[in-house]
Order: structure tokens, then sequence, then C-alpha cells
């Protein structure tokens, strides 16, 4: 039976390679998406990923969690120096350490060459060149020119280099929280910086210029010290705590690595769950093409399964039979599948950056998981996907099988598939419900329950077909006989043309869904800027630190400006309970905001007035007119009376008072931003007048309401866009599963084709009813795809209408249109070449063929 197997492989050339193409198309789908997956994954979290090599022991302040965020300039003065160049000698000089390096980071904002700030939003950092007895600095390699020496000098990464243009000895300008700062670039360095990997940029400094630019204080932000070779971490942990000043800790560099992994674990955790959530769709998808054409396949080969019966082979002889060549044949696609995957997964990050993803960079993953789940997918999955047709073909009758090969599904078995179907589909429901039901916590449940139904669609796809497919009979019938042939075909077989329809309605279902959703998340977005905000700029860092006074003033006095006001930031209590609390100018905030009033306005506002949400008022219980004590963080409160509430959302929320009621609580008065009305509107102009108005600082980000609307929504485009590109994935291998899919009906009614062309149906016409049917069952497909998705997206987004209380479900109709058109013509490329096939049978072998 093994030789049989392996004969009837060989001998079957057209069937093996379809077979084998579409196992390999499941395969390639599952591994590119696990590498892909993986590999971003790892490059987020290469990007808060900090290199601890050469570092056996961290000193820090206790009450530091680590280097300083770049925001120092809201920090007091620290009273009591503790990481100093005195402590620093001391750790040098102890027995166990080979060397100590004092580090000083912080947000460091670099322009290019157009005056852009450089980093593409993944941060940008500065930092020290600590020089050891060599003059050289162990955490930077230079590549280019030297390390900076004076503090009209800096040294730039090599991939900021490579993506500015600049080059050693070029001008470069650079702020911290200060002016703009004009320095010569001294050399080009490499770096293990995880966040420089993952397409940030990092700026040097001399150790000196860092410590007043950066740090501002007579401190490090940290030690590290480096062992003796021999010398443990404990043992030099040991040493150091002996001479740490009181406030300050010794941390080991493999603690100081574990922690860093548990917060880069939180950080990345809801893109992690976003992509094992494709990575199951992936799987899903591979599995579905895989058991569907070997379902067709075992199929048509019942009269050869029971000649083999006929001459002897037992029935678990035929089953092993077909197993060996599912073995074979899956191994073979599995291996070659897995390499197309990984072409898929570099292919696929190189189309989203260039459709401006901006995805961190990394090198490709591929882990020891990722080739199992290619061996399982492509072999497992397939020999089990052989084996049910396999032994079902086995149980029948050589003499009914021999004499019923092309026999049509009982109505018994297609009247229970569609009642499993129908539970199914049922199940699936309520977990989506109950998914909706639970808002935000709801997510697993809606995961659940949108893969649950889809599987039960899947099955009732037969029962689905004939009133989808009969509503297409008045423009069939135009194309003449060939029409109704093509409908009577889809009709005739409800299970193959279901099996054809299911992977291309699998891969719309996805793209509905996350288009419906998108569209509906940017219209959300745009409407909450666009209804929130009069101003047309918004002035803040770009590292989000607060702003100085001055910034305000220098706006303000600009004869385009027409209204201006800081926006404050503090934190109080209201009953007990933590409130932000903002501080406006009550004269200006009415041209710059539009709350959404439930009741009363700005007027009041400058009297002690305040304006608190609608959550705030409820948890409270206040209502307009009302009174209440608010507590600032400096101890001291004040009475306030309720001028309006209004309707939060993530542009506005919390309570809004004076400046002259926030000031006196401040300890250094700071603005979180400004927001700013022109005379003339928003222009490129009027952008043009306020960056030159603040000296073109890097630092300093100047916003319209759409690009505000664009840093609301950067998240979700991010994770949109790569799901996008896994579904294009899903979509391309769903439209080859449905040429792979006609071809092998084409070969399994070729004995039908035969006597049409006997009968007189010319090959133009044998084409037309090919394609006609292929488009059938495309547009069929699409249909409940489109439907399903637009199911799912509601339920999805009614999960999370409590989080995003503005959001509202968006329909895109002319993306659904252009769904339906492509769709249409995917049918009409898939039958191109079965049409073709089929159209150049001889009619006598065909009707002769078995």
């Amino acid at each position: 039976m093994f030789r049989t197997a392996v004969r009837n492989v060989l001998a079957h050339k057209a069937r093996l390679l379809m077979t084998v193409l579409a196992v390999m198309l499941g395969v390639a789908f599952v591994s590119g998406t696990l590498v892909f997956t993986d590999t971003l994954g790892d490059a987020f979290k290469n990007k808060s990923a900090k290199s601890f090599a050469g570092v056996s022991v961290a000193i820090r302040p206790t009450d530091s969690s680590g280097p300083s965020s770049g925001d120092s300039s809201t920090q007091e003065p620290k009273q009591d120096p503790k990481l100093t160049d005195s402590l620093l000698k001391t750790v040098q000089a102890l027995p166990s350490a080979e060397s100590a390096t004092g580090v000083v980071s912080g947000f460091t904002a670099l322009a290019d060459k157009d005056g852009k700030l450089v980093g593409q939003g993944w941060g940008t950092t500065g930092g020290n060149h600590f020089p050891g007895p060599d003059g050289k600095d162990a955490r930077y390699r230079f590549t280019d020119g030297r390390a900076p020496t004076s503090s009209r000098e800096i040294a730039v990464d090599s991939r900021t280099a490579e993506r500015t243009g600049y080059r050693v000895g070029d001008t470069a300008r650079v702020s911290t929280d200060g002016p703009v700062m004009r320095q010569t670039i001294s050399g080009v360095f490499d770096t293990d910086d995880g966040s420089v990997a993952a397409g940030g940029s990092l700026v040097l400094f001399d150790n000196a210029t860092a410590r007043k630019v950066l740090a501002k204080t007579a401190e490090y932000d940290e030690i590290t010290v480096k062992a003796d070779a021999g010398t443990s971490e404990a043992t030099l942990k040991a040493e150091v705590e002996k001479v740490l000043p009181k406030g300050t800790e010794a941390t080991t560099g493999k603690v100081l690595a574990a922690e860093q992994e548990e917060i880069i674990a939180l950080q990345t955790r809801s893109m992690s769950e976003g992509l094992l959530y494709f990575a199951g769709i992936s799987l899903f998808v591979g599995v579905f093409i895989i058991a569907n054409t070997f379902t067709m396949l075992v199929s048509q080969r019942t009269k050869e399964l029971a000649l083999l019966r006929a001459v002897g082979a037992s029935r678990r002889q035929v089953t092993r039979s077909v197993l060996i060549e599912a073995f074979l044949v899956g191994l073979v696609a599995a291996v070659a599948g897995f390499f197309l995957g990984l072409g898929i997964a570099v292919g696929l990050r190189s189309l989203l950056n260039s459709t401006g993803a901006s995805l961190p960079d990394g090198p490709l993953v591929i882990t020891p998981t990722t080739g199992g789940y290619a061996l399982v997918v492509g072999v497992v999955v397939t020999m089990l996907a052989a084996w049910l047709p396999g032994r079902r073909a086995a149980k029948i009758p050589p003499v009914a099988a021999m004499n019923s090969v092309h026999a049509t599904p009982t109505t018994r078995s297609l009247v229970l598939r569609n009642t499993i179907g129908s539970l199914i589909t049922a199940v699936g429901a309520a977990l989506l419900f109950l998914g909706v039901a639970q808002g935000k916590d709801g997510g697993t449940l809606l995961a659940g329950g949108a893969a649950v139904m889809l599987i039960g669609v899947i099955v009732l796809t037969p029962l689905l077909s004939r009133p989808v497919i009969a509503a297409a009979a008045p423009l069939l019938s135009r194309f003449g006989i060939a029409g109704k042939l093509a409908r009577l075909n889809a009709l005739r077989n409800p299970r193959r043309t279901a099996s054809t329809a299911s992977a291309l309605m699998i891969g719309l279902t996805l793209i509905t869904a996350m288009t419906v959703l998108a569209t509906s998340m940017h219209h959300t977005v745009n409407k909450m800027t666009v209804d929130s905000l009069k101003a047309d700029y918004t002035v803040g860092m770009a590292n989000f630190a607060p702003l100085s006074p001055d910034v305000h003033k220098k706006l303000a006095a600009l004869p385009e400006v027409q209204a201006s006001s800081p926006r404050r930031l503090g934190f109080g209590e209201i009953d007990g309970s933590p409130e932000p609390i903002s501080g406006v100018d009550p004269k200006a905030i009415g041209k710059l905001l539009s709350p959404d009033f439930r009741s009363g306005s700005f007027q009041g506002l400058a009297a002690k007035g305040a304006l608190i949400d609608t959550k705030t008022a409820e948890r409270q219980g206040l209502k307009t007119g009302d009174t209440f004590r608010a507590s600032f963080d400096d101890g001291r409160s004040d009475t306030l009376t309720v001028s309006g509430i209004y309707e939060a959302n993530d542009v506005l929320n919390g309570v809004f008072v004076s400046t002259s009621v926030i000031d006196k609580h401040l300890d250094e008065i700071n603005d979180q931003e400004v927001l700013v009305k022109m005379k003339d509107g928003a222009s490129d102009a009027a952008e043009d007048t306020l960056v030159k108005a603040l000296g073109g600082n890097p630092a300093i980000k100047i916003q319209d309401k759409q690009a505000i609307s664009d840093e609301f929504g950067q998240g979700v485009n991010l994770m949109l866009n790569m799901l996008y590109g896994l579904l294009a994935m899903a979509v391309l291998i769903a439209v080859l599963g449905v040429v792979n899919t006609l071809a092998m009906s084409v070969f399994e009614r070729k004995h039908e084709i035969g006597m049409l062309r006997a009968v007189g149906l010319d090959r133009a016409k044998v084409k037309r009813m090919v394609r006609l049917e292929s488009v059938v069952i495309s547009l069929f497909g699409a249909v409940l795809g489109i439907g399903l998705g637009i199911f799912l997206a509601w339920a999805a987004g009614a999960s999370i209408s409590e989080q995003v209380t503005t959001y509202a479900m968006t329909v895109p109709y002319d993306r659904i249109a252009v769904f339906l058109a492509l769709a249409g013509v995917v049918g009409v490329l898939a039958a191109l070449w079965p049409a073709r096939r089929a159209a150049g049978l001889n009619a006598l072998e065909a009707i002769k063929a078995e």
C-alpha cells in the first residue's frame, strides 16, 4: 500500500501540484504570520529595552526607578546629592570593581535638515559620553569621527545619521527643555540601545554638558559598575553596599534585566494579544484551506479507492494509503510553505512601512515554535483532513462507489449539516452578545464568539447558497444557456459551492469587520476633535513635559493670534476622589474650547467657578450652581461653584478652573499646553508664524486639529495597518484557494463537460459557463463575508462604547462596493485557467474519462 500511495502521488501530477499548492499556501500563511508577529513583537520589546551587557551592579536613588525620563525641568533641585563624582570614584576604587560609569539621560530633540523632529515617534533621547582611562565609552562604538569633547559638540547614532543625512562636521539644532542649541556633529556611533534599534534616535553630549542640560544637578541618574573577571555580581553588590550613602540602593544586572522584562511585557501586552489573535486566525484559515482541498481530493478518488477494495484491499489499508499520501504531500508542502512564509513576512513589513505604518526596526525572528507549527499544519492537519473523507470512502461498498462517483450529497446529510451549523451559529451569537454585555472585559468572549460563529456560517454555507445564488438568476439568464448552466452547476452541489466560496468569505469577513471598525474610529476621533476644539492649534512639548509660561506670552503677543490660553495641569481631590484639575484663561477659553455642555456655560468661571464632566458630577452628586470643596496637592483647598457640566471625551475631561485659582497651589508655574486661535484660521503660513516665534525649537510640538486627531488614533492606526497587511495576505491566499478549488472542480466534472461538448456546447460557451460559475460563487462568498463582517464590527464597537462615549458605527458603503467589485474580479481571474482547461478538453476523451 505504501508503493501504491507513492505511485498515486506521482501518477497524477496536476492533482499533486494543486494539492501541494493548497497545503503550501496554508503553511505559508501560518508561518509568515507567526514570523511577522514574532519579529514585530521583538522589535517593540527592543524599543523599550536597555542593554545590561557590562553592568554587574547599578546604583540608583531609592526614590527613582532609573534614569531621568526627560522632564527634569519640572523636578525640584535635590537638596542632598547622592550619585556624585565622589561616590563614583569611591566605587571605582573597590577591589572587585573593574570599572564604574556615570549615566545621564533624558529627552533630547534633534531637528533634521528640514527642521522636523527626528525619531519618527519612537523617542528622541540624549545621553552622556563617559570616557574611561583609554578615552572610550564601552557603550558606544564610533564608526566615524570622535566623541564630543566640548559644549558645542554632539555625536549621533549611525541609524539617525543615515536617516537624516548628517555627517561629521555638519551643524544640527538640538533642544532639551530650553532654547535651541546649534551643535557641531563630532562623530557617528553604533550602540546596543534597544530604542535606537527600534527606530529611535540617540544624541551624545560630553559628560559635563550632559549633566548640565539633562540632569541639571551635581548627580548622575545612575552609576553602573562592572565586576572584575571571576567576581560574582553578588560579591560586588556586597562591597558596593558598604560605601553607599543613605537614599541609594544597589541592584544586580540580573535583577535589572528581570525588572525590565516585566515592564516591557506589561507595555506590549495589548500588542502581543492582538498579534496572538491574528496568529490564531491565520492558523484557522490555513487549516480550512488544507482540509477543504483534501476533502474534495478524496471525494474525487472514491471510484479509485473502491477499485482497491474490489481487488482485495481492506478498509484499513485504503485509509492507510490515503494517510501515507497525505503525509508525503504535507511534508513537502510544509517545508516549501515555511520558506515561502519567511518571504511573506519580510515583504509584509516592507509593504506596511511603505504605507506610513512606521513599524520599529529589528532582525527577522525565526523561532523553533514557528517551524513546529509549520510542520504541524503541513503534515498533521493534512493527514487529519485526509483521514475523515478517506475513512468515509473506505466504508462505501465497492460496487456502489464505482457506480456513484459523481453522486450528490443526500438530503439527509444536508439536513444534519444544516442542523449542526445552526446550533454552532447560535452558540457563537450567544457568546458575542455576552461579550458585548461585559463591555471592556468581554474581549475573550467576543473573539471566541466570532470564531465559533464564523465556523457555524461555514457549516451553513450550503444552505445559504441556494437563496443567494437563486437571486442572481435574472442576471445570469442574460448570458443564455451558459448562464443557466452556471447557476445550475452552482446549485447542484451545494457542498462544492460552499467549499469554493468559504475561503474568500473568511478573508472578506475579517477585512470588512476591520474596515468598518477603522472607519468608525476615525470618524469618532475626528468628530471628537472638531467638536471639542475651536482652537486652530495646540502647542506642547514633544515629550509631553510641561512648557515654560514664556511660550504662552510669546504666542499671545503675536498680531496674527486672535485668542490663546495656557492649560495648566494640577491634581486634587473632590470628596476624597482624585481628579485632574486644569487651569485656563476664563476670558479666552470660550473662543478655544467647545465642550458638549449638559448644563451651564463658561460664565462664572472667572469667579471661582468650575467646569466638571458628567462622570464627576454623577459620582459627586453635583449639579450646576452647587458648591464643593476641592483639595489640592499642596494641602490647601478652595470652595468652588459648578458653572457648567459637560460630556467628557479623550480631548476634554476633568475639572476646569481659572488660572488664578490653580496658580496659587502650584509649586512652579508651568503649562501643559497652549491653545491658540489664529485670526485667519489654520494654514501653512500660520503654522510657520508660530514656529518662527518659538525659534524653530524641535522640542516643541505644534499641532492642528488633524494632527491631534491622527495622534489620538496613532495606536489604533498602527494595529490596523498591521492587521490590514495580514488580512491582505489572507485574501490573497483565499483567492488562490478559489483558483485551486475551481480547478479541482473542473477536473472532477471532466466527464460532464465532455457530454456538454458532445451535445453542442462550443468552447466559448464552456469558458463562459465556468467563468460565470466562478463569479457567482465569488460574489456569494463576498455577500456572506461582508454581511458577517459588518455584524462582527457592530459587536466589537458596542463592547467599547462605554470607554469611547462618542463612538458611533459608520459603514463605508463606498469601500463595501469596492469589495463586491473586487470579488467579481477575483471570480473572473480565478476562472481563467480552469475555464481554459475545461474548454480545451477533448469531448470523446472526456466522455470516456473515469
